[in-house]
């Protein structure tokens, strides 16, 4: 019998899976590749094998274990209940301790070590801005906002002062969550390194672009400190939703649930509220809130198998449009960066951050 710590922790769970194939029909990765290896029902099958000890856990797993963007649209939807992201992660981690890791993370793990980004950049966009100043909020923009995709965050800082909301920014460094999906740890100097900066500035409230920053300051330990301190951690969604930006328009829009925003954190009715104040020709894609399709860039599934990638949120523009909408708004700057990239020429949709569409309209860039 297997010693892995995912069939130490979730035997349990792997043998509750009846193999109904339930999760065929939500997962992305299966959608796009037919391969049954590679939904959940695949997985939790070769890990059953593995549990046994018919099957090492080595780099022969690598396309079958890191083939997963942990949507959780599969668990969402087992009638067994059965966490297949917590327990793809859970052997990942097994993997990494194996010295398997996916060499794509190595490399992140590494570069994590070196700078303060998971790109290794040396310098970040100052936007113009001063940092680390006193004030009521501290606006967390995270890696892909930083060094990435600059104009969502650009029009967000913009659009909060139009509001003349009380912020600043901090000299952030990654929040370094995601290599927990991937199989390794988060590095706690860049952890405290953002508490310090954060809890200097006397804010009571933390501001994210990213939805993953945000689970990562919430729910890890590394994190408490925060939440000890008192400073409130909310998603840009949940912060807008309140506000008045005295601006509508008559443009057909349509909302692409984030995973990390809507099935990890159940937020689903914050940015409807807030797109409803300025666009209220609202549509729904086919596929939304907790049966949303997934754009494709998470779990690493981007870094390490960036076709497949792409193609997966090719599959979630054709379900834009088909509904006819003239945008796509969606609260995921990683969502916004693998729509973007996947968008087709002939497609004549515009794809925005919410709060990047309201700037527009605020500033009459948009009918």
């Amino acid at each position: 019998m297997s010693e892995y710590q995912f069939s130490e922790k979730y035997r349990d769970q792997l043998l509750r899976c009846s193999s109904c194939g339930f999760c065929r029909a939500s997962c992305p990765v299966f959608n796009l590749t037919q391969r049954p290896a590679l939904n959940a029902r695949g997985k939790m099958l070769v890990l059953q094998e593995v549990f046994e000890g018919n099957l090492p856990l080595d780099e022969e797993l690598h396309e079958t274990l890191f083939q997963c963007t942990t949507c959780a649209n599969c668990s969402t939807h087992c009638p067994s209940g059965v966490e297949v992201p917590t327990i793809i992660k859970e052997a990942r981690r097994d993997l990494a301790q194996a010295g398997a890791c996916h060499p794509t993370f190595i490399g992140m793990d590494q570069v994590l070590d070196k700078y303060s980004n998971i790109y290794g950049e040396d310098e970040p966009e100052d936007f113009e801005r001063e940092r680390n100043q006193e004030a009521e909020n501290v606006f967390f923009i995270g890696c892909v906002g930083q060094y990435r995709d600059e104009e969502p965050t650009e029009a967000t800082l913009d659009l909060l002062d139009h509001l003349e909301v009380d912020f600043t920014l901090i000299d952030e460094v990654c929040c370094s969550g995601v290599l927990e999906d991937v199989g390794l740890s988060l590095k706690e100097p860049l952890a405290q390194t953002n508490i310090e900066r954060i809890l200097a500035t006397g804010a009571k409230r933390l501001i994210t672009a990213c939805p993953y920053c945000m689970r990562t300051f919430q729910n890890h330990p590394a994190y408490a400190p925060l939440k000890e301190a008192g400073v409130e951690v909310v998603h840009i969604s949940q912060f807008l939703k309140d506000q008045d930006f005295g601006v509508t328009t008559d443009l057909k829009v349509t909302y692409h649930d984030p995973c990390d925003l809507g099935r990890h954190c159940g937020i689903y009715e914050e940015p409807r509220e807030t797109i409803k104040k300025v666009a209220p020709n609202l549509l729904e894609l086919a596929a939304n809130r907790e049966a949303a399709n997934c754009c494709g860039a998470g779990g690493g599934v981007r870094g390490a198998f960036a076709a497949n990638s792409i193609a997966m949120a090719r599959r979630r523009l054709e379900e834009v449009e088909a509904s006819g909408a003239d945008i796509l708004l969606t609260e995921c700057n990683s969502c916004v960066h693998n729509l973007g990239n996947a968008k087709l020429r002939s497609q004549k949709f515009q794809i925005f951050t919410t709060p990047q569409f309201i700037h527009a309209l605020v500033e009459g860039d948009l009918d």
